[in-house]
């Protein structure tokens, strides 16, 4: 079963430092389970575009258009037996201290 995390920043929480090596080594296990397909960082915000159609044309306007502090800040693909395995590894993700994971599962077509 594959799900599709969002690592989303939470301004509400303390910012502790992160363990150096602590992100890679969570990427190490699940790769190391086989569970890991792929992830990475995302750049902040304002380097975000928007694009949209109105009126049969293309409109492209910078970064998010929500107003939240909060901003994904990364993401992850994974293949899990089932939801209990994700969240069992996405709960040992430094981000699940210091921010939120969204877990959501594919929907295929």
């Amino acid at each position: 079963m594959k799900f599709l995390i969002f690592i989303v920043t939470d301004q509400t929480v303390a910012q502790l430092p992160e363990p150096p090596g602590a992100i890679q080594a969570w990427a190490e296990e699940g790769a190391r389970r086989g569970i890991r397909i792929d992830g990475n960082r995302l750049r902040p915000p304002d380097d975000a575009k928007l694009v949209r159609i109105r009126d049969h044309k293309k409109v492209v306007t910078d970064g998010p258009f929500a107003e939240t502090k909060e901003w994904i800040a990364g993401y992850d693909i994974l293949d899990c037996q089932d939801l209990d395995e994700a969240i069992d590894y996405v709960s040992r993700h430094p981000m699940a201290v210091r921010g939120q994971i969204e877990i959501r599962p594919f929907w295929p077509m």
